[in-house]
């Protein structure tokens, strides 16, 4: 039996079980205190991933600029963030996840100034790419620490709350940039990070333990590869659906970065198979088959988190008629919920088998999913959808910390980094890819339902008018939205497959 999660005690590890490796020599008796300080920082560059698309038609007003312009302010943040991960998960390796950890946190700091400093579009446009790229030398080096840090017997419970940290930052976003915008003005959605920053730089560097670096070499052919490949192909599924799939700049089209970013993917693997040293990527890693299956499963969950939050969010604007805050809130107990079960969730998943909660979690997930599409229509009870919410919070609570769990327990502590930047890396990717994804298909549902409407719904929606749809239209506009639902619904169940072929952990079988 696993001990008590607990973040103040200080009870002695128990035996090691035979999977996995113990804590590594220098970790703290208690790691909890360190834990906590890297979710401070976590936690906040998760929320700027969502903070800024509440600031949209604030934005648009204050720099005199047009919708694609200002979509560009939070696609810059996760290209930036989500190229660099393998990159930053092996550079955690060779210096040290804490300096890392750090230095990253203080280019992100810095940034934040300088968005809510600055005075055009493209200013904050390039603010956020150098934002996001201290957010992506962060957050390989969390789990990292983690896996290197905690026993596997331990880990369960520090993984469910670094995932809960992750779905309930997603959830914040909205609400805390509501807030902001309405009190202070949009500057305050990045000048909130500085005083966040620097407090998180203190408690990282007195409480994150200095631990043993490994990696001998740098394998910057893999570096070369992996980031134009991944460029071009994140680029490309992120912005295709705002250039129709067409050209982009002069004669580059989407389809021509795609095959580009394919061939060097396909390269950087096989540049991986030959690299005896140090790779970027150590192939090895997917022999574990759960490491394997987490990987697919959290692509999925990073796919459906994304998908979901914007057509929801814009169905209470446009036809509810709520301003952004009250949108977001109608999603509030989908976070409180993973708030308050990510302690007992912490302590099934040091003592079940992961493809039970995994299973659980998913499949209820996509079926409180398939369930709100039937709640989208103009007149439904707000009651009914805040209590989906919850039941959407307590099953997705389920998910988080067994992936993560499973994804890093057998991992040696010398590719703690490379692990974590890859499953990091798919998390984005996925995202990426159910951005992408969910913008073309609302574009295709609202076409069908409202043929030649598309802009002025969308008009509505951005500006929070939809009590000025006739009733016809707020019907229809509900209906596509709703039928866009079914999609990460429907791509959680490639996430719920995976996870019914999770391996039993060996210390669950003594």
């Amino acid at each position: 039996m696993a001990e008590n999660m607990s973040t103040g005690g200080t009870t002695p590890p128990a035996p090691q079980p035979r999977q996995g490796h113990p804590a590594e020599d220098g970790a703290p008796e208690n790691p909890w205190p360190a834990l906590w300080a890297l979710v401070l920082g976590f936690f906040m560059i998760l929320v700027d991933s969502t903070i800024v698309s509440i600031a949209t038609p604030a934005l648009m007003s204050h720099f005199h600029a047009g919708i694609t312009e200002v979509l560009w302010v939070t696609s810059a943040y996760l290209l930036a963030y989500a190229v660099p991960l393998l990159i930053t998960g092996r550079l955690g390796d060779l210096v040290g996840p804490k300096r890392v950890y750090i230095a990253g946190l203080a280019v992100f700091t810095l940034s934040s100034l300088w968005c809510g400093l600055t005075g055009s579009i493209t200013g904050l446009v390039v603010a956020r790419v150098v934002q996001g790229l201290g957010a992506s030398l962060m957050t390989p080096q969390t789990m990292s620490v983690i896996t290197r840090t905690f026993p596997p017997d331990r880990r369960g419970g520090a993984m469910a709350l670094w995932g809960a940290t992750a779905g309930i930052a997603a959830l914040v976003g909205p609400i805390l940039g509501g807030f902001l915008i309405d009190a202070l003005g949009w500057e305050w959605i990045f000048f909130v990070n500085v005083p966040v920053g620097v407090l998180g730089m203190v408690l990282a560097w007195r409480l994150v333990p200095d631990l043993t670096t490994h990696a001998r070499s740098f394998d910057w052919v893999g570096v070369t590869l992996s980031a134009v490949g991944l460029f071009c192909g994140v680029f490309a599924l992120q912005e295709g659906s705002t250039y129709d799939w067409g050209t982009i700049v002069g004669p580059i089209s989407v389809p021509l970065l795609l095959a580009v970013g394919t061939v060097l993917l396909v390269a950087f693997v096989w540049w991986q198979s030959r690299v005896r040293t140090e790779p970027l990527v150590p192939l090895s890693l997917f022999r574990d088959r759960n490491f394997s299956l987490s990987n697919i499963a959290i692509t999925a969950v990073g796919f459906s988190v994304t998908a979901f939050a914007f057509p929801f969010t814009i169905y209470a604007q446009a036809v509810r008629g709520l301003p952004p805050t009250g949108a977001a809130l109608l999603l509030a107990p989908q976070a409180v919920m993973s708030l308050v079960l990510a302690r007992p969730v912490g302590k099934l998943v040091d003592n079940t088998h992961p493809r039970i909660l995994a299973g659980i979690g998913i499949l209820g997930w996509s079926v409180s999913i398939f369930a709100l599409t039937r709640l989208m229509v103009p007149g439904s009870p707000t009651w009914a959808i805040l209590l989906n919410a919850v039941a959407i919070g307590t099953f997705s609570s389920l998910v988080w910390g067994p992936l993560a769990t499973s994804a890093s327990r057998n991992l040696p502590r010398e590719l703690a980094g490379a692990g974590s930047g890859v499953y990091n890396t798919t998390r984005q990717i996925g995202s990426v890819l159910g951005s992408a994804a969910i913008a073309a298909l609302m574009q295709a549902r609202i076409a069908a339902r409202l043929p030649g409407a598309g802009e002025g719904a969308g008009a509505a929606a951005m500006g929070g008018g939809g009590g000025a749809m006739p009733p016809a239209v707020a019907d229809q506009f509900a209906r596509a939205l709703a039928e866009t639902m079914l999609l990460p619904a429907t791509v959680l169940l490639i996430a719920w497959v995976a996870a019914l072929f999770y391996q039993r952990p060996r210390h669950l079988a003594h």
